[in-house]
């Protein structure tokens, strides 16, 4: 595999990011993976490879770069991490990923066409809102265990799922505090109404940051392991 950390210039500053690929074969089709709000870590770089050895380029930003160029979630930091969550916007995210996207038509490894974008946690409903902003180009979207995707908000990710061309999948922790049940049912609603290509899949047993080995409390090996099993599968068929 090749990994590498680069800066990219964006208006707001540098934004360091993480890359990942198979060595051979290449260029290979992009996933866009977005963080979590416990930020870019080892843990996601060896989610991302995980992603980079079934055969894809992957690319990781720092979303937080506008704030602090490493943030590492423990005890003491967590209202730090809420400030620094909070200050993001779907908006402020899809610009980022058009810096991407501008990037990616640099580099010979990465195949520019059709893409895959999957957020965890805090980014679902980033990649939510990318799918409809570069319908073109995502086609294939995941939000795992993502919060705030049917919201009051004026940029509810949802307002937009209409220009959503390729398909979408939300993987949804039966228990979760930050993506209840009815959000959820919500969504499934207005989605049923506006014909496009989504599935929504409960977890049974899961609870929010399922898919994290590091959050011993939270984690569960099954449900993971399906996360995965679907993930590749989306991207197969997608890409």
């Amino acid at each position: 595999m090749i990994n590498q950390e680069i800066d990219l210039t964006t208006k707001d500053g540098l934004m360091n990011t993480f890359i990942t690929y198979p060595e051979e074969n290449g260029p290979h089709p992009i996933l866009i993976f977005l963080m979590d709000a416990w930020g870019k870590r080892e843990e996601l770089h060896d989610m991302a490879r995980r992603f980079g050895t079934a055969g894809y380029y992957v690319i990781l930003p720092n979303l937080y770069y506008r704030r602090t160029r490493e943030f590492f979630r423990d005890e003491s930091n967590t209202e730090e991490m809420f400030q620094h969550m909070n200050s993001l916007t779907n908006a402020l995210v899809c610009e980022d990923i058009q810096i991407l996207f501008d990037y990616l038509k640099t580099d010979k490894n990465a195949r520019l066409g059709k893409c895959g974008c999957i957020g965890y946690c805090m980014s679902g409903p980033f990649a939510f809102s990318a799918a409809a902003k570069f319908p073109e180009l995502i086609t294939a979207a995941a939000s795992i265990h993502g919060i705030r995707l049917f919201t009051d908000d004026k940029d509810s990710p949802h307002l937009t799922a209409k220009d959503i061309k390729g398909e979408i999948y939300f993987g949804c922790a039966e228990t979760d505090e930050y993506a209840p049940k009815e959000m959820i049912d919500s969504l499934d609603k207005y989605l049923s109404n506006i014909g496009i290509n989504y599935r929504i899949e409960w977890y049974p047993g899961a609870i929010h940051g399922f898919v994290f080995p590091s959050r011993i409390e939270r984690f569960n090996k099954e449900s993971a392991e399906r996360h995965w099993e679907r993930m590749l599968a989306m991207l197969a068929r997608c890409l």
